[in-house]
């Protein structure tokens, strides 16, 4: 299997010509609003678990007016929470001060803050990775230079972008000529660091030759799109709607006091 297939690269591209209210909206109304969710998500204490809850709209709305398929950005997340893990497995063993119990189950801080930093993670990456599937790279990377984000910036990122699967792709060829070469013997490490050179090495050769291609076709820098659209009133609508409802979550617990109403409705 191609690292394009496996990472879905070419779907996501796919799913962002798709004809939905969300592919319609303007890029930088949908970049300003997930950065703005995204500080509001990693603004919260590390103790807190249940104000998060509301926050999980944004991103379910988008994969689901975006008809993007929920599985697709789950196997993303899962590919990538390996990251988040290694980062907060290590809590519950450092802060074992207790906040609450459970009958006889006590609660320590660090398995709260394990489970904040999880859930974090599984709304910011989920948050971007409908953005990209809803937008496409192309236009949020012309969003970004028009938001005042540096050309060069944002050049580089879409080139790693498009020939990550490239390099992979090299990698994974090396890989499997290296292992019917071998015998079926588990390869060393010095001969992956063998591989990792000459892999440095080809992926220069070869950014050498895109360049002198690009140049060749009058490439001066600029990012340029097929679809150009246009920021009206329902982009703005957007922006204000989703800014009040982060603004809104980030002060209240809405979580906590909608479980309220709702126990004192039932008593």
């Amino acid at each position: 299997m191609k690292f394009a297939d496996w990472t879905g690269i070419g779907r996501m591209d796919e799913m962002a010509r798709l004809a939905s209210p969300v592919q319609r909206l303007d890029a930088r109304g949908k970049a300003v609003v997930t950065l703005a969710f995204i500080v509001a998500v990693m603004s919260f204490p590390r103790h807190e678990v249940s104000a998060l809850t509301p926050f999980l709209l944004y991103p379910i709305a988008l994969i689901s007016l975006g008809r993007i398929p929920l599985w697709f950005i789950v196997k993303k997340t899962i590919v990538a929470a390996p990251f988040a893990l290694a980062i907060a497995i290590f809590n519950p063993i450092i802060d074992r001060a207790p906040l609450a119990s459970v009958g006889p189950l006590v609660v320590t801080g660090g398995w709260v803050s394990f489970a904040s930093i999880m859930f974090r993670f599984v709304l910011t990456v989920g948050a971007a990775l409908a953005l990209v599937a809803c937008t496409g790279m192309n236009r949020l990377g012309a969003a970004m230079e028009q938001l005042g984000i540096p050309r060069a910036f944002v050049v580089q990122l879409l080139f790693l972008y498009r020939y990550l699967f490239v390099i992979s792709d090299h990698a994974g060829k090396m890989t499997r000529s290296a292992e019917l070469r071998s015998g079926g013997r588990p390869l060393g490490f010095r001969l992956y660091g063998s591989m990792i050179g000459h892999l440095l090495l080809r992926s220069m050769a070869r950014a050498e030759r895109v360049h002198r291609a690009m140049v060749a076709r009058g490439f001066d820098g600029r990012i340029r799109v097929l679809r150009q659209t246009r920021f009206q009133w329902r982009d703005a609508l957007f922006i204000c709607g989703c800014l009040a409802l982060f603004a809104a979550a980030r002060v209240w617990n809405l979580a906590a006091g909608l479980g309220q109403l709702l126990a004192g409705g039932a008593s």
